[in-house]
């Protein structure tokens, strides 16, 4: 039997993120994946940082989605030192387009709520999005702009994480998580490949997998795999400023000319399978949104998997039995919510009262809300 401090079920930017935060403590840490490092949904997402965007209201997923993204900055600077790799985070701003006037209303009252709290947020006509915006379409009627909604690649962040956790100590095991072990009621350890690797603590950040691993206490109903399908676009120089999305899907435009277009939200299991259906819904959009885009080559197509909860709200924290934590349910803010959840699950491993309540967002919140 090996031991551990802690042993971190998972991979990608939530469990590399906490497996360095911990390492930085003093921790020792095992992460284990049964792939590579960050290679499913960290890998596939647009890597947009823009609660004010996703944002349904006022509430503490809100709050905690702003306090993330208020980290970026230093976050991307630290992980430029550790590991060499620039994440490319840039503070660009977000353009919300709307079409239509019954969506021109919907985003009108996002504007006036965010203002209420403080928040920089601008209602635009169409006259003004496109001056901001001069390739967007000539039929968006208005738009709301959020410059402090940002965007990071998340391909760099996965690479600069790996190697920033690895880095300062944490070690990487590849394997199939069998199931967490459990003695006296308390999770002691986990099942790898069969071989038993004991550990003071388990973090369970395997994302749409979470539910696979036996003895972790997520059952299947309470993670489950989305589909996201995504298409990179090509142009020589880039089209777009900012993010630029509309009630369909959004543009990411990258430095070097690549535009990031998604994406379907698909209940199909663990299907992975990229298809004429969802690249066709993906592609209009893109259109409806940019008709310049319509003589960029496609350089590449995916699918990941976000992990789905039924409230959309993630699991963070204390698991059901002493010694497991929770770190999954991400759904769509995976990347944006990666720093905050590294520094509060640390702390909670590390039995340090969380800088955040993390009531909201704890793993049997539906029974202590019916109770």
């Amino acid at each position: 039997m090996a031991t551990s401090d802690v042993l971190v079920v998972g991979g990608g930017v939530m469990g590399c993120g906490i497996a360095l935060k911990l390492r930085q403590a003093g921790a020792r840490v095992t992460v284990l994946e049964r792939s590579i490092p960050g290679a499913e949904a960290s890998s596939a997402a647009g890597g947009i940082l823009a609660p004010q965007w996703e944002a349904d209201g006022p509430g503490p997923f809100f709050e905690l989605c702003l306090r993330s993204r208020a980290l970026y900055g230093s976050f991307a600077a630290e992980l430029r030192e550790l590991s060499g790799v620039d994440i490319a985070y840039r503070p660009c701003g977000l353009l919300r387009v709307a079409f239509d006037e019954a969506d021109l209303h919907h985003v009108e009252s996002t504007v006036g709520w965010q203002h209420g709290m403080g928040l920089r947020a601008e209602l635009l006509d169409g006259k003004a999005a496109r001056e901001l915006e001069p390739h967007l379409a000539p039929t968006a009627v208005g738009a709301a702009h959020f410059p402090d909604d940002h965007q990071v690649d998340n391909r760099l962040l996965v690479r600069a994480l790996t190697m920033a956790a690895a880095r300062v100590g944490a070690v990487f095991r590849s394997g199939y998580v069998r199931g967490v072990v459990h003695e006296h009621g308390r999770a002691v350890g986990v099942d790898l490949d069969g071989e038993v690797l004991r550990a003071d603590a388990v973090v369970l950040a395997a994302g749409s997998w979470s539910s696979l691993v036996q003895g972790a206490g997520v059952s299947a109903q309470a993670v489950r795999p989305a589909r996201g399908q995504m298409v990179q676009l090509q142009t020589r120089l880039p089209l777009l400023e900012r993010v630029v999305t509309s009630a369909k899907g959004y543009l990411v435009p990258r430095a070097d000319g690549r535009i990031i277009a998604g994406s379907t939200m698909e209940h199909v299991g663990f299907d992975k399978q990229v298809t004429a259906a969802g690249l066709a819904r993906i592609l209009d959009m893109a259109l409806e949104l940019c008709p310049d885009l319509g003589s960029a080559p496609i350089t590449e197509t995916w699918a990941g998997f976000r992990p789905w909860t039924q409230d959309a709200l993630p699991y963070i924290g204390e698991g059901p039995t002493p010694g497991l934590f929770l770190a999954t349910g991400h759904f769509r803010n995976g990347i944006l919510l990666a720093p905050i959840t590294a520094k509060l699950v640390a702390q909670a491993v590390l039995g340090e009262k969380p800088s955040v309540d993390l009531t909201p967002f704890r793993y049997d919140r539906e029974t202590r809300a019916r109770g």
